[in-house]
């Protein structure tokens, strides 16, 4: 199974709705397929520019590593040498910090990756939590 534009249109609705219910800052939200591709992207109005590049590099990181964005971070805390070298062969495009979420599908196969940003992390990763299961798939944070 692959991650499909409709799909990834759900993801992105259901996860603003999510942050909008929760009063959270406005959230940017990218959804990448299982080769770090962009699918689908929104910036919600008063989210500051950069916050694609953000987005982009929480759920690349988990795509490419396989690891969602707190596996991540507690492998920096770690082993920060490890995550530093893993940053430079991608090209400083990854961000291991909550926020980055894997998605799987119903065999759990990782078949994308979502990124949140605009709150703080933990809020970013609970906004693509509730956007993948309204997907009807499977969340890794």
């Amino acid at each position: 199974m692959s991650l499909t534009l409709d799909a990834a249109r759900r993801i992105l609705a259901a996860t603003r709705a999510e942050g909008r219910a929760q009063q959270m800052k406005p959230l940017s939200v990218v959804v990448l397929d299982a080769g770090g591709h962009v699918i689908a992207f929104e910036r919600e109005d008063g989210a500051s520019a950069g916050r694609f590049d953000i987005a982009r590099a929480k759920a690349y990181g988990a795509v490419m590593l396989g690891m969602g964005g707190r596996a991540q971070m507690a492998r920096a805390e770690a082993q920060g040498y490890f995550m530093a070298a893993l940053n430079g062969v991608f090209d400083g495009k990854v961000l291991p910090v909550p926020g980055g979420v894997l998605v799987r599908d119903a065999v759990g196969a990782i078949i994308g990756a979502v990124g949140v940003t605009g709150d703080t992390s933990d809020n970013d990763a609970a906004a693509a939590l509730a956007g993948i299961a309204a997907a009807g798939l499977t969340g890794e944070a």
